[in-house]
């Protein structure tokens, strides 16, 4: 999964894709690179970031969902308005990739439901108490979500989680989280979309001299051999190399079985 924020702040890339054609070509250069999803942003979910309105949001992301649905991307909507998942839905949108869960606006599971789309629910630890240990929160937070998702009449096929790597999580709590992501993924039986890229923990492992690309791709392929299924990047070569060979070894070890 390719990231393409459509913002003027985003913690990585704000401001290089405001513009719709600039968005759209680097859509193509994400698809080129290898991403097999494209998820698309109007909202800076960083922290600290200014809030924006839903017409904002939509003014910044919906052009660019109409000029890339006639590819063959699958499109995803990085949102937790429900109006705008419905608009980026009719304008070709395939994926509702919601940050709170469906638990700020739960009228978008029923969006997702109505009409077909995937629905992706992150994990947050923003604006609410946690339990102390985190393997127990995932399981509190998104049993909830997946509560929601389900009386709405999501299809159990259609959902995916995200642990929600930096959201309300110190750089501590990130780094037991990748250590224990077997624990947290055993607790559903659902596929696991996880984002660590570039984010502030892994910023901060590799140090100032270190590439924080190449930080990243070491923990999707810690994350994949842990059960992770997908993966939302910015430079989705480096990743992709690093997850060929992860996959590669995951094969042999089914082979020698």
């Amino acid at each position: 999964m390719g990231v393409l924020n459509v913002t003027p702040d985003s913690f990585s890339d704000g401001g290089r894709h405001l513009d719709v054609e600039a968005a759209i070509a680097h859509a193509y250069r994400l698809r080129e690179a290898g991403a097999d999803i494209i998820d698309i942003g109007g909202e800076s979910t960083r922290p600290g970031a200014e809030p924006v309105d839903a017409l904002e949001e939509q003014r910044r992301i919906l052009p660019v969902i109409a000029g890339l649905a006639a590819s063959d991307m699958i499109l995803s909507v990085d949102t937790y308005r429900a109006s705008t998942a419905r608009l980026a839905i009719e304008a070709g949108a395939h994926i509702v990739n919601d940050v709170w869960g469906a638990q700020r606006e739960p009228e978008i599971a029923r969006v997702a439901a109505a009409t077909g789309a995937g629905l992706c629910l992150m994990h947050t630890g923003r604006d609410r108490a946690v339990l102390a240990d985190p393997v127990a929160d995932q399981a509190h937070f998104l049993a909830q979500s997946l509560r929601i998702a389900r009386a709405a009449g999501v299809e159990e096929d259609a959902i995916v989680l995200d642990p929600g790597f930096g959201f309300g999580k110190e750089a501590a709590q990130n780094f037991e989280l990748l250590r224990r992501f077997a624990e947290v993924a055993a607790c559903f039986d659902r596929p696991w979309l996880v984002g660590t890229s570039r984010k502030r923990f892994v910023r901060q492992a590799v140090g100032p001299a270190g590439d924080a690309d190449f930080g990243t791709a070491a923990t999707s392929v810690i994350l994949r051999l842990a059960g992770a299924a997908i993966f939302r990047v910015h430079d989705v070569a480096v990743n992709r190399d690093a997850l060929a060979l992860a996959d590669a070894m995951l094969a042999g070890a089914g082979e020698a079985r």
